[in-house]
C-alpha cells in the first residue's frame, strides 16, 4: 500500500473536526498495512499553513467547528514535529514540469466534464507521479477525480 493523502486529510488528522476519528483510523490502518510513508509536498505545506488558520476564520463565522487561534498553532507545529520525525510522513520533491505536464493533460481529460478545481488535480496528479495507489481524503469530489485516475480512495 503506497497511499497519498490530500490536505483535508491532515486537516482533520490535525484539528478536531467531524471526520477526524476517521482520519485517524485511516492512518491506523495504513500504519498496520505497513504502507509507505505519505509524501509530503510543497503544496501541503503551503495549504496546511492557510487550513488551519482558515479554519479559525470559519469557526468565527459559524457553521463550522470552533477552532481558536492557539488550536492552529498547536496543529501546526504538532505537523512540523510529525515531518520532522518521519514516523508515518516524510517530505518529497516532485519534479515541476512533470508535474505540470500530467497536471494540463488531467485538466484536458476531466475538468470540462466533472468540473474539478485546481487543488484536487494538483494531489491527484501528485499522487501519480508519486506512484501512489491510494488517496486519502474526505472530499467528494477529490475522490471522484482520484478515482477517475485509477486511485483507491478512502472508504465510506
Amino acid at each position: 500500500m503506497k497511499p497519498y493523502a490530500d490536505t483535508n486529510f491532515f486537516t482533520r488528522l490535525y484539528l478536531p473536526l467531524p471526520e477526524s476519528s476517521r482520519a485517524e483510523k485511516l492512518l491506523h490502518l495504513a500504519k498496520h498495512r505497513q504502507a509507505s510513508r505519505l509524501p509530503i509536498t510543497w503544496l501541503h505545506r503551503i495549504e496546511l499553513a492557510n487550513a488551519f488558520e482558515l479554519s479559525v476564520w470559519l469557526g468565527k463565522k459559524g457553521g463550522h467547528p470552533r477552532i481558536n487561534s492557539q488550536m492552529a498553532w498547536v496543529a501546526h507545529a504538532t505537523f512540523q514535529e510529525d515531518l520532522n520525525a518521519r514516523a508515518f510522513m516524510s517530505a518529497t520533491a516532485l519534479d515541476l514540469s512533470s508535474l505540470q505536464t500530467e497536471f494540463e493533460e488531467a485538466v484536458a481529460r476531466h475538468t470540462a466534464r466533472h468540473g474539478f478545481c485546481t487543488y484536487d488535480v494538483l494531489h491527484v496528479v501528485s499522487a501519480r507521479l508519486l506512484g501512489c495507489d491510494h488517496f486519502f481524503s474526505f472530499d467528494l469530489r477529490a475522490n471522484k477525480l482520484a478515482q477517475l485516475e485509477g486511485l483507491v480512495t478512502t472508504p465510506e
